[in-house]
């Protein structure tokens, strides 16, 4: 079994909430362009540190855009083909989740146990990428991104909230951390 960091993507690898909004029924954080895909500062050098340190690296993200008719599956994978170009070799997954309970496009109209702080996509990459959860970590710029690794089983200390306000600021800031605990993986 091998250890993982699962990264939020908007606003912890890439710029999100800072984008002009999407034209509707996207909304303001909803990135629609993989044009406009820009790692934050640190990302790059941070999942390099934590390749290195032989951690899978997986991508989980809430995308209810596709449920409110603002992207299609298609389009999401776009953007996320668009980060991973920017992180060559360095994401072993993307997990996202396209429901939203209050969606307007069937299917995807609903709650989904995918959907943050639901756990799914991170159990269903322990199953299916063979995931030492007990040994994993999870940063995220959300509440919803924590309280989903510590609903999948990761410790709590171990789920990382990171921005301008908490104190651990950004990823760059959460390699440190993870690696400081865990060189080795």
């Amino acid at each position: 079994m091998h250890p993982a960091v699962f990264l939020d993507r908007d606003d912890t690898l890439i710029e999100a909430n800072s984008l002009p909004s999407p034209p509707p029924p996207a909304a303001a954080g909803d990135l629609v362009d993989p044009a406009l895909v820009r790692l934050l500062p640190g990302a790059l050098e941070a999942c390099t540190r934590l390749h290195a340190a032989r951690f899978t690296l997986i991508i989980i993200s809430n995308q209810g855009v596709v449920a409110r008719g603002g992207l299609t599956i298609a389009g999401v994978e776009r953007v996320n083909d668009a980060v991973r170009a920017l992180l060559p070799g360095l994401i072993d997954a993307v997990y996202f989740c396209p429901y939203h309970p209050r969606g307007t496009v069937e299917p995807y109209a609903r709650e989904h146990p995918w959907r943050k702080p639901n756990p799914g996509m991170i159990l269903a990459a322990r199953d299916e990428l063979n995931i030492d959860l007990a040994r994993s970590w999870l940063v995220g710029d959300a509440a919803r991104d924590i309280e989903a690794g510590i609903a999948a089983g990761i410790a709590a200390n171990r789920c990382l909230r990171i921005g301008t306000d908490q104190p651990i600021p950004s990823l760059r800031a959460a390699t440190d951390t993870i690696l400081r605990q865990a060189p080795h993986g």
